[in-house]
């Protein structure tokens, strides 16, 4: 007789369960491994779409610049915690702080006393010799405008260079002393610009050029033009520059190896003076004065250096 489909479900589960035996395992024989069944194959990756992308590279960016921001705050903080400068720790032109005294204000400044090719010179006995013309490659581009408490500096963008004897010098920025601090033949100038250059490992190459009361001069009027107001805090013109401005129309010069004439009076400095000044306004000058009545380094020994000079 068959029995109703519910009694059969009802008989299934109330029969006791019954398990499957394992194999006897024979002497000399093993069991063999159950074997692992194999997994679905997994569905291919999704490619994320351009948006997905570029907000993905949107969010790590701002990541990085939230984490420079902190760097940044987090150095700045330790800047401010750090002591102050101490006055003996200062230079300046006169007083006890003056170019005298240079040498024994800091230890690491002790060439300034010391040393046996110091800058500035009077230029005296150079021998005239057919020196290689300095080639220079100065165009219009940006730059900076800062009173630095010695005197007004210049900062220029990349791109600006000389090259003499195969060797590449890129400017990095130009200054200005009153009076000249370079001599020639006892002779002093008005005033002097330098054009500070360095190459590739970093050597440094001067270009001094001397200015004497004139005319008005559109680069240095440029410059004034652009003043800021308040000390150490620079100026960024809209405006672009060009520094050949501040070389003269003939580029003879002399030459000779000397140091930086402010602390730390680092010597194996090349120094380039063109032997034609430009010209300045008395006005012009006036203007430097009032900034800096005198921010120049006496003349130093030669100490038997040689100096070359263009024919």
């Amino acid at each position: 007789m068959r029995l109703p489909i519910t009694l059969l479900a009802c008989a299934a589960i109330l029969a006791p369960p019954t398990f499957a035996k394992e194999p006897e395992k024979l002497p000399g024989s093993r069991v063999l491994p159950t074997p692992v069944k194999a997994e679905p194959p997994k569905e291919p990756r999704r490619e994320l779409t351009e948006a997905e992308v570029a907000a993905m590279v949107k969010q790590r960016l701002e990541a990085m610049r939230r984490a420079r921001a902190a760097r940044a705050a987090a150095e700045a903080k330790a800047a401010e915690n750090q002591p102050k400068a101490k006055r003996s720790d200062t230079w300046s032109y006169e007083g006890d702080n003056g170019p005298q005294k240079w040498g024994k204000i800091n230890p690491a400044w002790a060439k300034c006393d010391s040393g046996h090719r110091q800058a500035p010179i009077d230029i005296r006995d150079g021998i005239k010799v057919d020196l290689e013309p300095v080639q220079f490659e100065y165009g219009a581009s940006g730059f900076n405008i800062i009173n630095n408490g010695h005197t007004v500096q210049v900062n220029v963008a990349p791109g600006n260079r000389f090259t003499l004897t195969g060797r590449t010098y890129e400017l990095q920025q130009f200054h200005f002393h009153r009076p000249a601090e370079e001599k020639v033949d006892g002779r002093g100038f008005d005033m002097v610009a330098h054009l500070v250059h360095k190459d590739e490992e970093g050597r440094l190459a001067v270009i001094a050029v001397l200015i004497e009361s004139g005319e008005q001069h559109p680069g240095i009027q440029t410059v004034w033009n652009n003043l800021p107001l308040e000390k150490y805090e620079p100026l960024v013109p809209v405006i672009q520059f060009d520094p050949s401005m501040m070389l003269p129309e003939r580029r003879e010069y002399y030459t000779f190896m000397g140091s930086l004439t402010t602390p730390p009076c680092d010597e194996g400095v090349l120094w380039i003076v063109m032997k034609e000044p430009i010209k300045a306004s008395k006005q012009q000058l006036d203007i430097f004065a009032r900034l800096y009545p005198m921010n120049a380094r006496p003349v130093q020994a030669l100490s038997g250096r040689l100096i070359k000079e263009s024919n």
